[in-house]
């Protein structure tokens, strides 16, 4: 067995044996009765399969005993992920996201960060996705995401099929405490009208076909980015779809010369700003592209909801803590040696990471258990 297996070393560090057990205990109809193939056992062969792109539950089995996990059957690795319910994996998530979580410093000088909201969608054949009814020979999934652009990184991360909506998902995922960024599918005006009486701080783009009624200026010169239309305060809608709040619209030019209208609480910011706020958006775009490139996210292995979701969140944990390692090492070695993100996923996985980022992953695993005490948070 090789035991040379750096990702799944660190993995088990940052969340341990006893974490896993105890999140599992809060499930009240699942027992883990297994004492060799535990639900931990099972995040490890789901985080590697994701991590080093395996095929399906046969090649874990047949591959685990040179990476360090203990060997099992495919029958019984694939009966195991079908029963433990993935609410467990669900709370192991949101776990190793409060423990990989870090303070960054704002962008645009904004007073909070912006949390960027969105879902990806899933797909694959009806005969697999059978509880997910899609399309007429399809079935799909939806992970909704709320995606910190600070740290490039999912802070949440709520599962639904591909039929449901995603307005309401989107009051599920704010956060006041940040600058929540969505695109159209979310511009519901009751929702407006919701997020500036809880003070939930908003840049939303608007459907093209909402009416904008009795207009005022609101920034009456516009200089600087040409690419800015017109910035107003105005009710939007109409008769009883009208919004009871006046709200800030600010319209501008994207790459392709089309005109953006997007909604926003935000009176003191300059248009240019609101502007590059919701451009900001296109990052959870990348994140989807990324992890269902190199992640293995498209491949599902089983046919249950338990196995799909489990292994989809296991994903999610592979890119959180990747992203994780990525940040805290990138900045203590020399810039004759940076490496992007894909670069650094692709050197760990081949264990032949240049001896500069060597030296300091070993440096993390040699001084602490808890990866989350080295950080070094970074004022706003």
């Amino acid at each position: 067995m090789n035991k040379n297996n750096p990702f799944l070393a660190v993995f088990k560090q940052v969340l341990t044996q006893e974490e896993v057990a105890e999140l599992t205990g809060q499930e009240k109809d699942y027992t883990d009765t297994a004492t060799k193939f535990t639900v931990y056992t099972m995040l490890h062969y789901l985080a590697q399969a994701s991590y080093l792109k395996w095929d399906g539950f046969r090649e874990c089995a047949r591959l685990a005993p040179t990476h360090d996990l203990v060997p099992v059957h495919y029958s019984t690795l694939s009966k195991k992920a079908g029963e433990v319910p993935y609410e467990i994996f669900k709370r192991v998530f949101r776990l190793l996201v409060k423990k990989c979580n870090r303070e960054t410093r704002r962008h645009l000088n904004l007073p909070k960060d912006l949390l960027l909201i969105d879902s990806t969608t899933i797909t694959a054949s009806n005969h697999q996705l059978s509880f997910a009814k899609y399309k007429k020979h399809r079935g799909g999934l939806k992970m909704h995401t709320a995606f910190s652009y600070a740290q490039q990184s999912p802070l949440q991360v709520e599962e639904t099929i591909a039929r449901r909506h995603d307005a309401p998902l989107g009051e599920v995922l704010a956060n006041p405490d940040y600058i929540i960024v969505q695109d159209r599918a979310y511009g519901k005006i009751g929702r407006l009208d919701h997020y500036v009486s809880i003070g939930q701080s908003f840049v939303i783009r608007l459907k093209d076909n909402l009416h904008l009624v009795e207009p005022e200026i609101h920034t009456c010169q516009l200089q600087g980015d040409p690419k800015i239309v017109r910035d107003i305060i105005c009710n939007i809608g109409q008769g009883k779809c009208r919004s009871a709040e006046r709200q800030r619209v600010v319209e501008f030019k994207n790459d392709r010369n089309q005109v953006v209208r997007v909604v926003t609480d935000l009176r003191e910011e300059s248009p240019e700003v609101i502007a590059e706020i919701y451009k900001a958006r296109w990052q959870i775009e990348v994140f989807f592209r990324w992890i269902k490139q190199h992640l293995n996210v498209p491949k599902l292995f089983g046919k249950t909801k338990n196995s799909v979701y489990n292994q989809l969140f296991a994903a999610f944990m592979v890119y959180v803590l990747l992203k994780w390692l990525f940040d805290v090492m990138k900045d203590k070695v020399p810039c004759f040696v940076k490496l992007t993100f894909l670069e650094f996923m692709q050197f760990l996985q081949n264990q032949n990471l240049p001896v500069e980022w060597q030296v300091q992953f070993d440096l993390l695993r040699r001084n602490t258990g808890d990866f989350c005490e080295l950080i070094n948070p970074v004022s706003g």
